[in-house]
């Protein structure tokens, strides 16, 4: 079992930049695939972007890609989230999730933190 905590949410311009970090609990975060995911009021939670146990495999959403880069840890039990050239539809609710492999659906994770805000201003 592994415990999930984002932060780094704030609001930010359009443009501008910040840096997402899901610290994890326990010793199997490394085992884990992580994932980000994001949800809009309205709107289904979607998937950001994921990344392998190891690192080496990373996968985007393509309204992210380029923007956004994912990266982790496994010495700090952390997964990042680096957002760049934000805009105002990224403005939601962002969740890191651990699952035992790559997958880019919500119900297929099993551990998710409680979410940390992004706000991008026009």
């Amino acid at each position: 079992q592994v415990q999930l905590v984002e932060s780094g949410g704030r609001l930010v311009q359009t443009g501008g930049s910040l840096r997402l970090s899901c610290a994890a609990s326990g010793r199997t975060f490394s085992s884990y695939a992580m994932g980000w995911f994001r949800q809009a009021p309205g709107k289904e939670r979607e998937f950001v972007a994921v990344i392998s146990w190891s690192g080496g495999n990373k996968y985007y959403s393509d309204s992210v890609k380029g923007r956004f880069t994912i990266s982790r840890d496994n010495a700090k039990n952390t997964l990042y989230l680096q957002m760049n050239s934000l805009k105002p539809e990224d403005t939601a609710v962002y969740y890191c999730a651990a699952g035992m492999s790559i997958r880019w659906t919500a119900r297929e994770y099993a551990y998710w933190g409680q979410g940390t805000q992004v706000t991008v201003s026009s």
